[in-house]
């Protein structure tokens, strides 16, 4: 009996990975952003960026019944400006931990205070960067997506969405662009010997 639960638990992962692995569309072959319309884009950047964390770090949130909830007329607006963080711990940070604020837009390490960026269409989030300022951004983890400009700091895993297709680049942009503005100017990152 047991020989035969393990055979059956072994034909049903075979299957699962099977059928995983033979999708009809691969991430290579997915439709040329050119051959989709906007609409499309934009629902699937809304897919992507409600899927893949963006939320996690870029909205603010409050505390309700199941932990941190998103503040939905804050969505995607980063730390907020003025907002204040609990004291940190110093000593923790130089034995090596990362720190998040409550809310978890901002984090703290050896790399310093990092803020999420606001990434709504605001000015004062991304409403004024091109589509290929947002692409240069990911790919080469670029603050602003431009040259001669700092790294994005942790905890921002550009080097994860930089494996992203450039149709699902294309379709993130057209959303985060599609989004309400929420005008929040997000502090500049604090160099660790700066931490108070």
């Amino acid at each position: 009996m047991r020989t035969l639960i393990i055979f059956l638990s072994f034909i049903t992962v075979s299957s699962i990975g099977f059928i995983a692995c033979s999708g009809n569309i691969s991430q290579a072959e997915a439709a040329p952003a050119a051959a989709l319309t906007h609409d499309s884009l934009v629902n699937r950047g809304s897919y992507l960026v409600s899927t893949i964390g963006c939320d996690d770090c870029h909205s603010p949130k409050r505390m309700g019944a199941h932990g941190p909830e998103v503040i939905p007329e804050l969505r995607l607006s980063g730390f907020t400006k003025g907002g204040i963080l609990p004291p940190v711990d110093t000593a923790a940070v130089k034995k090596g931990w990362a720190l998040f604020s409550p809310d978890l837009t901002a984090a703290v390490g050896p790399w310093g205070i990092s803020y999420a960026a606001n990434i709504t269409s605001d000015v004062t989030g991304i409403g004024s960067w091109t589509e290929m300022q947002f692409i240069k951004a990911i790919r080469e983890g670029k603050s602003k997506g431009l040259d001669n400009t700092r790294r994005m700091l942790p905890p921002m895993p550009w080097f994860n969405f930089a494996k992203l297709t450039d149709t699902d680049l294309k379709a993130i942009y057209a959303f985060l662009q599609s989004t309400k503005p929420v005008e929040n100017a997000v502090p500049a990152p604090v160099p660790p010997n700066e931490i108070k």
